[in-house]
């Protein structure tokens, strides 16, 4: 472990300059990023499903299916992370979290994703509304893993390298921007196990690049002991994500709409012209078909 260096302050005082100790991020080995990314997963496809079910919906019923992909992929991002962070660990001292910070970025993660799913469920369905909402979703990524990072105590410093910090963030936005593009325009389960898996990355990815660029500094000498994985505080914070998890997956299987019909209401729309009519686009005028004069079988009398 370092040391600190030995310094005098303005008054002529001997103090100790912070000094960086080694951090782990895979205390279990991969047991922690497999279950993490395996979450991400299936928070993603249960948000991207309820995404592209809203669009194939009419415009009464949209909100509700969008709220509630909002709902899946911000629990899936919650529940990731902090998997994730149960093989973080500081060696020379203990971890504790703020459960209120914690349950606050999981309400920051639903909040920013929402505003992505409802552009695009609502704009005009179009590669710059799907980059929008691609933008808008990886911050939203990206709120929840710093927010989360802030929620964090321990007896020492955590500083952040810029440039890692802003990988980061462009990893989320860009899988996030793939994702939905490949949830909205290919169609199939192989497609939509794809987006997941995106999707999936783009949560995981993102928290492990932010991970690289934290670096743990304590002031004076580190505590002895301690080091231990807060699996006993994180794990209760876990119950309420997983049981959301669970109703949102039970919601969407009793759905009766499979992948294949929702594309193929989605393209029927398009073909029709509806498509964006829920969307913020008129609906094409009814045409009307000319009455029948005169005589014959059409005549009317």
């Amino acid at each position: 472990m370092a040391s600190g260096t030995r310094a005098k302050n303005v008054q002529g005082e001997c103090v100790m300059l912070a000094a960086e100790v080694p951090a782990e991020d895979f205390t279990y080995g991969l047991i922690t990023p497999v279950f993490a990314f395996l979450m991400a997963v299936v928070g993603s496809a249960l948000g991207l499903r309820c995404t592209t079910r809203a669009l194939s919906s009419e415009r009464n019923r949209r909100p509700g299916w969008l709220a509630l992909g909002a709902l899946a992929i911000g629990t899936g991002i919650f529940t990731m992370h902090f998997i994730a962070m149960m093989g973080f660990t500081v060696p020379s001292m203990n971890l504790t979290y703020d459960l209120g910070i914690t349950y606050a970025s999981l309400a920051v993660a639903v909040g920013v994703v929402g505003v992505g799913v409802f552009l695009v469920g609502y704009a005009p369905r179009s590669n710059l509304t799907l980059a929008a909402g691609g933008v808008i979703t990886g911050l939203g990524v990206a709120a929840m893993h710093y927010m989360g990072m802030a929620g964090m105590d321990m007896a020492g410093v955590m500083r952040f390298d810029t440039v890692t910090v802003g990988i980061s963030v462009a990893i989320a936005v860009v899988a996030a921007t793939v994702a939905l593009w490949f949830a909205v325009n290919v169609s199939g389960f192989a497609a939509s196990l794809g987006a997941s898996a995106i999707m999936g990355v783009a949560v995981t990815g993102m928290h492990y690049a932010g991970m690289a660029a934290v670096s743990v500094h304590t002031h004076g000498a580190a505590t002895t002991g301690g080091g231990h994985a807060q699996v006993e505080i994180l794990m209760p914070a876990l119950v309420v994500p997983i049981v959301v998890l669970v109703f949102v997956g039970l919601f969407v299987g009793l759905d009766p709409m499979t992948v294949q019909d929702i594309h193929e209401r989605m393209n029927q729309d398009d073909k029709d012209g509806t498509g964006d009519a829920g969307r913020g686009g008129a609906r094409p005028a009814a045409r009307v078909e000319p009455r029948a004069t005169g005589a014959g079988p059409g005549a009317v009398r």
